[in-house]
């Protein structure tokens, strides 16, 4: 396991993006967010690349975009809800850098997610807890698992920082 990169992993609104914005500011290493990657590539939001493309390219476009940061080093990587599912990038995160599950109730993933239709997987609330629950088992093969729900994000980043020292 390579100590100079960190993937967060976990689902929609587990705190990956903030924690590894103040995770990546706090170490001096660089950020990457998946998501934005795809948006900036594609140039549209990723309700609208679902819309129109669906799914399946979004998960296409997803492993490019992994591949692409795969050379970075120091680096924290913020991954989308569903890039650790996939085997190949789950080996592929696993092989490169240290991967953490940041892991929230379902209850708190519903309180931070709006459905508000920008996150195409939360408009059905019931689809959305049977795809929390299907995800965990591939998220509990990361390297370390972190409780979020009521943690602060600097003691998330501190917590971090103390399992990798």
């Amino acid at each position: 396991m390579q100590t100079d990169k960190i993937y967060l992993v976990g689902f929609m609104g587990a705190g990956k993006s903030s924690v590894a914005d103040v995770l990546g500011h706090c170490i001096g290493w660089r950020i990457e967010d998946v998501d934005q990657r795809i948006e900036n590539r594609e140039g549209r939001s990723i309700a609208q690349i679902y819309a129109k493309e669906g799914e399946a390219y979004f998960r296409k476009v997803e492993r490019m975009v992994l591949l692409e940061i795969l050379g970075h080093r120091h680096t924290v990587v913020a991954t989308g809800g569903g890039t650790f599912v996939d085997r190949l990038n789950q080996s592929t995160i696993n092989r490169d850098g240290v991967s953490i599950w940041l892991d929230a109730s379902f209850e708190t993933v519903v309180e931070r997610i709006p459905p508000d239709g920008r996150r195409p997987l939360a408009a059905d609330r019931d689809s959305m807890q049977s795809l929390w629950t299907g995800r965990r088992a591939a998220y509990s093969l990361a390297h370390l698992r972190l409780d979020t729900d009521t943690v602060p994000i600097g003691e998330l980043v501190r917590r971090i920082i103390d399992r990798l020292a």
